[in-house]
């Protein structure tokens, strides 16, 4: 893929806010389109992510009530996918995901483990301090899993799939549904965003950004009185 190609999936892009409901997103390059969340980068590699795939129609429903920004996705998107950020409790040293990313996952070994703790516990104490804040340390996870949410969105637009990023809903409501359904429990995730993907029901307006002299500021020498 030449970066004409890459740049012109970027135009192609936009926040589709209704899909083609009778056009369906094969299995393949919707597996595509999670391996590219999957393989995303986080913080200290701690994946602090999961992606719930609802595609139960009638579930999908009973989001409408207090998804104001989701009222035409739901019901016609292809797939739309819940991104569930760890909260403190998911993301302490001592969790169970933390201890199984370290020992299964990275297969660190337990020499290294103590020194890991020590610089991991110091970037939440002090370097961020967000470590006595609940709501801090689940935003800090949160932007773990918006990555991922970027390269999900930008694998699906290389391969002509729309999608649209949503933060439009009352979060505990959306929260107390997932519970009511068996599918949030305990309190090591919370709802992050909301992310449909199909193939739009029309062509979007041209997009629009501002210029790149007002995004990009160059640092290249040591700056005057310095």
């Amino acid at each position: 893929m030449t970066k004409e190609e890459i740049i012109e999936a970027f135009r192609f892009r936009h926040a589709a806010k209704e899909f083609d409901p009778d056009k369906k997103i094969s299995k393949e390059d919707f597996e595509f389109i999670l391996e590219a969340g999957r393989l995303s980068p986080s913080s200290f590699g701690f994946e602090p992510w999961k992606f719930l795939v609802v595609q139960n129609m009638e579930l999908r429903h009973q989001f409408l009530p207090f998804s104001w920004g989701a009222q035409k996705q739901l019901p016609t998107a292809s797939h739309f996918v819940l991104l569930l950020s760890r909260t403190k409790a998911g993301m302490a040293f001592s969790s169970g995901h933390i201890q199984n990313m370290l020992r299964e996952v990275k297969k660190f070994p337990e020499e290294m483990i103590p020194n890991y703790e020590k610089t991991y516990h110091k970037f939440l104490a002090s370097d961020f301090n967000i470590l006595d804040n609940e709501r801090a340390v689940f935003e800090w996870s949160s932007r773990q899993t918006y990555i991922a949410l970027g390269n999900m969105m930008t694998a699906a637009a290389m391969i002509g799939i729309d999608s649209c990023p949503i933060e439009g809903f009352d979060k505990q409501m959306a929260e107390d549904l997932l519970r009511s359904e068996g599918l949030l429990a305990g309190d090591e995730f919370g709802l992050s965003c909301m992310l449909a993907f199909g193939y739009r029901a029309r062509e979007p307006r041209p997009k629009t950004r501002r210029p790149m002299e007002q995004v990009v500021e160059w640092v290249n020498e040591k700056r005057k009185g310095r």
